[in-house]
């Protein structure tokens, strides 16, 4: 059985849905760091089935409302001698910006230079956003 062991300071990324752990692990630039990190793929979850895990040995920024939109089942355990100081249940964010881009043609960002795309949020439960610029409909896919 592979054995990983825990982390004294620093930040364990878990519950992230099977094959989509790779992705946040460049997302974050954990391939070009000096300090130990750890992914692990495919590893047992009573609540999924299957999840993946980041180990952080160190202490980085993360943009919750990123990560919350990237997976909104990701938790965030934050470690301080080997303890969990804090624990934060991600969710999709209320409102996202530069993250995904408005498919509308019409719309203001494909005919100006460089505008932001900004979306709302507008039904949590089918994750469906909307443009704040021309109110095209995005559907966030589980």
């Amino acid at each position: 059985m592979l054995s990983i062991n825990s982390i004294k300071n620093g930040i364990v990324i878990d519950h992230i849905k099977a094959g989509t752990g790779f992705s946040i692990f460049k997302y974050l630039g954990l391939n070009n760091v000096n300090y130990p990190v750890a992914l692990i793929i495919n590893a047992k979850s009573k609540r999924y089935g299957q999840k993946d895990m980041i180990k952080i040995e160190n202490s980085i920024n993360l943009d919750y409302g990123v990560l919350g939109f990237i997976d909104p089942q990701i938790t965030i355990n934050v470690i301080e001698n080997e303890k969990i100081k804090e624990k934060v249940n991600l969710r999709l964010p209320n409102n996202v910006e530069g993250i995904i881009e408005c498919k509308n043609p019409r719309c203001i960002t494909a005919n100006e230079r460089n505008p932001k795309h900004k979306f709302e949020l507008i039904d949590e439960e089918q994750g469906k956003y909307k443009c704040q610029y021309c109110e095209q409909v995005y559907s966030w896919e589980k």
